[in-house]
């Protein structure tokens, strides 16, 4: 027979079964925990890796964004300029400083620059008058088209005074140079009435040197200013026999050197007796070319520059010639004869005088020998100062 177990013992075999059991339950419970960390892992390095390419992408992107970050700190540093140079304002000026439109007003301010020199403004001081007649203002006028204006003015007038010659009386430049400080305030058809007597009692600079003053001056009263005039011609008399050994200088430099020469008296010397251009800037010279608009000038000297810089130098001796023989004949001083000028559709000032052709006419002025100043009207021939045949000027 068997051997039999008590009833304790069976319990406790029963206990260690059910303990056995329970162990390796819990074992299996206890397997799924272990494989929780390997799946954390593989969690860890697929972030990792996601990680890692948006870095890759970051990289290659930034070089994109370089530019524009650049361009951002050149902004700031263009701001940091503009507010370093409004500071320095502020000091210098000791003001606020202008709002940010100012820069654009002051871009927009050089417009109205444009306008000022509009050439149909200027139309409006210029005289009604018929239209083929009126000429346009030359206001706003280029420099190219004032040469060219200019230039035609005297080939108009050198048309009209062909033979336009020095209207005082000389046979040698040192009558010429006596007879031009004398011509000072009075008219050439009273010095050439009066030279004669002068020359043939001092026919030399060594003779009017030596003269006897109140002598000289009755003979030069009719010129007017005759004790001044005196004074001058026999103190050039003089300069000339001791600088010059009696002979008339050719230079500029050395004429203006002389009692009662100036740089008009010294042009017309020599222009006209040595053939050395020159530009004689007299009364009628000056009043004609600021109505013409060659110039604005009122010095003579600033004149004598402006004008002959129009021209070329060779004429500068007969244009002085044809405006001074205009300005005596027809551009008068007060009353100029618009309406029988032959360069009223080149002239600005036209409308100044009479522009009715036959009543300006009757303003033309001509010198008849014995005649000082005396308006005539205008047949087909006068006789000019010297008593030589002048043209009409205009009358038809």
């Amino acid at each position: 027979m068997g051997e039999q177990v008590p009833d304790g013992g069976r319990k406790t075999a029963e206990a260690a079964g059910t303990a056995a059991a329970a162990g390796s339950a819990s074992a299996k419970k206890a397997a799924p925990a272990r494989k929780a960390p390997a799946k954390k892992s593989a969690a860890k390095k697929a972030a990792a890796k996601k990680a890692a390419a948006k870095k890759a992408v970051a990289e290659k992107a930034a070089p994109a964004r370089k530019p524009a970050a650049k361009k951002a700190s050149a902004k700031k540093a263009s701001a940091k300029k503009a507010s370093a140079k409004k500071t320095s304002a502020k000091k210098a000026s000791g003001k606020k400083a202008a709002p940010a439109t100012s820069s654009a007003a002051l871009k927009k301010a050089p417009a109205p620059r444009k306008q000022v020199v509009a050439p149909k403004k200027a139309t409006a001081s210029v005289p009604a008058a018929p239209a083929k007649t009126v000429a346009a203002h030359p206001q706003g006028e280029s420099r190219t088209a004032l040469v060219r204006r200019a230039r035609r003015i005297n080939r108009e007038l050198a048309e009209v005074y062909p033979y336009a010659h020095p209207e005082l009386d000389f046979e040698n430049p040192f009558q010429l140079v006596v007879a031009t400080v004398l011509s000072a305030q009075t008219t050439d058809l009273r010095v050439n009435q009066t030279t004669p007597a002068l020359f043939a009692k001092y026919p030399t600079p060594e003779d009017l040197a030596a003269a006897n003053p109140e002598e000289v001056e009755e003979i030069l009263r009719p010129t007017g200013f005759f004790r001044a005039k005196t004074k001058s011609v026999i103190g050039l008399s003089k300069a000339l026999v001791e600088q010059f050994g009696g002979e008339v200088p050719g230079r500029l430099e050395d004429l203006v050197k002389l009692p009662g020469v100036g740089r008009k008296t010294a042009f017309v010397v020599l222009g006209n007796a040595f053939g050395r251009p020159g530009i004689t800037v007299d009364t009628h010279f000056q009043r004609l070319v600021r109505r013409w608009k060659w110039t604005d000038e009122t010095d003579p000297d600033k004149i004598e520059a402006a004008v002959g810089a129009l021209f070329p130098k060779s004429d500068w001796t007969d244009l002085s010639h044809h405006v001074i023989w205009h300005g005596r004949r027809i551009c008068h001083a007060r009353k100029p004869a618009c309406g029988a000028c032959p360069i009223a559709p080149l002239c600005p000032a036209y409308g100044e005088g009479e522009t009715d052709p036959e009543k300006a006419k009757k303003l033309l002025k001509y010198e008849k020998a014995g005649q000082p100043g005396q308006r005539l009207k205008p047949p087909q021939a006068y006789l000019d100062a010297g008593g030589r045949p002048a043209p009409p000027l205009g009358a038809g």
